[in-house]
């Protein structure tokens, strides 16, 4: 690369310094005492939002290598299964019935998605059975799954209830919304939807959807630290790398997304490993580039999160992830309707 050499034009930008902190959007809680158990867990948003909020870590399953490793250098004391071993589809799930109170994941959505085709139960992708098996093997108090709001579409009512509500309901309530990220303070447009069983009634009936926080919400430009152009906006729903053409680091998803990147001035093609790089990277058109922090800031992830692995892959695991800050808000009024405080 010409601008690794120095042979590049000069930098235009100043390397920024990010105005939001994401861990104050979920400040650390004491010890709730409930464990949690996490499946498909990626580079760590549930993971990370369950334990700020005061849940015990018993243990993550995720088959992809390079996210595993990202889970371990984040969170060395943590019991992580990665590679074959983070499997879903090989591990009896019985050992941990009684030593789990909430079992969490997100099951892969391409099945659900536009960029996967939306082939729903056709494709082989979709790990919502096991995601199901693991929760009648475990029989936690409570389930937290998790996954892109197609699957809330009258589209997949059909999978929803055959594949998740129906073979659970005989031992859980399971209430299903909608949440939007910028409602919890993370500067994107992103969202999820959140399937939540109990199963214990009064537990259920003792639940309610995480509010909105009262703080303002960022725009893009503001979060990142750039300077003001006398505008701002939510940054476009950042897309996976590990989804489409592989080994890119364009986190575009949409002809509708590069006008708002461009509107704000940043470039979101060819996103850089550091702050750094970017800095000395000018970007063709001038704009600001991003870097994998900046984008992982965007998803609500602190700095001090390491990603392992090349940057399509961290990308890519920042791209998949369920904002922090949002698995924060639930996992929050999931202790409160356990505890009853």
């Amino acid at each position: 690369m010409a601008a690794a050499r120095g042979e590049g034009p000069p930098p235009i930008h100043s390397i920024n310094t990010p105005k939001l902190k994401p861990a104050d959007l979920m400040p650390m809680r004491s010890s709730t005492g409930i464990r949690a158990l996490s499946l498909f867990s990626g580079g760590g948003g549930l993971d990370l939002g369950f334990w700020r909020a005061g849940y015990e870590h018993v243990a993550s399953y995720e088959i992809l290598e390079p996210a595993a490793a990202t889970l371990v250098k984040a969170q060395p004391e943590w019991t992580v299964y990665g590679g074959p071993d983070g499997d879903v589809r090989s591990v009896d799930w019985s050992k941990y019935r009684g030593k789990v109170d909430v079992l969490h994941g997100g099951p892969p959505c391409q099945p659900f998605s536009m960029a996967g085709r939306q082939r729903g139960a056709l494709d082989d992708r979709n790990l919502w059975p096991q995601f199901v098996e693991a929760v009648s093997k475990v029989k936690p108090l409570a389930f937290v799954g998790e996954n892109v709001p197609a699957l809330a579409t009258a589209k997949f009512a059909a999978f929803v209830g055959d594949a998740i509500i129906t073979p659970l309901q005989h031992e859980y309530t399971v209430q299903q919304i909608v949440l939007h990220a910028a409602d919890f303070g993370v500067p994107q447009i992103r969202r999820r939807v959140f399937f939540i069983g109990f199963r214990s009634n009064r537990e259920a009936q003792r639940w309610s959807a995480p509010e909105p926080t009262s703080k303002r919400t960022m725009g893009m430009r503001e979060a990142l630290g750039l300077p003001n152009i006398g505008h701002d906006g939510l940054s476009p729903t950042i897309r996976s790398t590990l989804t489409g053409p592989r080994h890119t680091t364009s986190i575009l998803n949409s002809v509708s997304a590069r006008e708002r990147f461009a509107s704000l001035q940043i470039w979101p093609n060819g996103v850089a490993p550091t702050r750094e790089a970017a800095h000395s990277f000018v970007a063709p058109n001038g704009h600001f580039r991003l870097s994998v922090p900046d984008v992982a800031l965007l998803q609500g992830f602190p700095d001090d999160w390491p990603w392992v692995g090349a940057t399509y892959m961290t990308l890519g695991q920042i791209g998949n992830a369920v904002p922090p800050p949002l698995a924060y808000a639930v996992a929050v009024t999931v202790a409160k309707a356990l505890s009853g405080k």
